[in-house]
């Protein structure tokens, strides 16, 4: 007999696809102490995907990806990880699946990046099995994927940001793990270190499925990167699909109290955010703007 019935590690997008599940939350309740700041969230990551979390600051997008990644203990509910409970599995299981990094990490100084990246690879460490060919070949493999080997000698504190930046992401990349998570990886970079970044995680989920978890502030790159944003307000969960069906200009004064136009972007064709501003404008006719 065939079941008709969907499988419970996958969910239904609003357009009708049928995703696999990766990361699941259950009637999720975060807190810190007597602050509540999310309550009975439902949330499913599809598996081999690039998801963004976007809202305002201080929605709980922080604290849900900390929770995520078992940092941050909940309240109430529940987060499976590939359908098993994740507080009830061995913190080394945990992290040969899922790594994380978190917004402005700091190494101890006069750390190398070869150091740093090396760290990756402990989830594997044991006290009859120390350091291996194995691990030897998925640093080098990191620090080559990150572009990174001609700096893995010098000091990590020594490092340009978008260079630092890489080299964190070299450590997860090591850790060899279907998912990642990042908070804000393009926070206080360059607009030409941002696209490195979100490009390399971008190359990571295309030619190897990795699923990537990230918070982004841009819209525009969310757009550009994710397969689906998952929008937050005050602790739930306002929308989630493809940018091209929940970006729109109610989501984003809802969600970010900001009045724009969602344009198509001239090049890729995703949704483009236009801000009214009381910044300059240049038309051949007058527009109407926004008071």
């Amino acid at each position: 007999m065939i079941d008709d019935q969907p499988d419970e590690n996958c969910f239904q997008t609003n357009g009708g696809i049928l995703l696999s599940t990766v990361l699941k939350a259950e009637d999720l309740t975060l807190s810190y102490g007597s602050q509540m700041i999310i309550e009975e969230l439902q949330l499913q990551i599809p598996k081999g995907k690039i998801t963004v979390l976007a809202g305002s600051n201080g929605c709980g997008k922080s604290t849900l990806l900390r929770s995520l990644a078992r940092l941050l203990k909940p309240r109430a509910g529940q987060i499976l990880l590939n359908g098993k409970k994740i507080n009830k599995l061995p913190t080394r299981e945990v992290a040969k699946q899922l790594a994380i990094l978190p917004q402005g990490p700091e190494s101890p100084e006069g750390l190398t990046v070869f150091q740093l990246v090396k760290q990756g690879r402990y989830p594997y460490q044991t006290w009859t099995s120390q350091w291996s060919e194995e691990d030897e070949r998925k640093v080098r493999w990191a620090l080559q994927t990150t572009k990174m080997e001609k700096w893995e000698h010098h000091p990590v504190d020594a490092l340009s940001g978008g260079q630092r930046q890489r080299a964190w992401i070299a450590m997860t990349l090591a850790q060899d793990t279907e998912v990642i998570l990042l908070d804000e990886p393009t926070t206080y970079l360059d607009l030409t270190h941002q696209i490195e970044i979100l490009d390399l995680l971008y190359e990571l989920n295309a030619n190897q499925g990795r699923t990537i978890v990230m918070i982004l502030h841009d819209l525009n790159l969310a757009c550009r990167y994710a397969h689906q944003i998952i929008a937050i307000k005050d602790g739930q969960i306002y929308d989630q699909g493809p940018p091209e069906q929940i970006i729109t200009e109610q989501m984003v004064e809802d969600v970010f109290r900001l009045k724009a136009t969602i344009a198509t972007d001239p090049v890729y064709g995703t949704p483009l955010l236009i801000p009214y501003t009381k910044g300059r404008e240049i038309h051949p006719k007058p527009v109407q703007r926004v008071p």
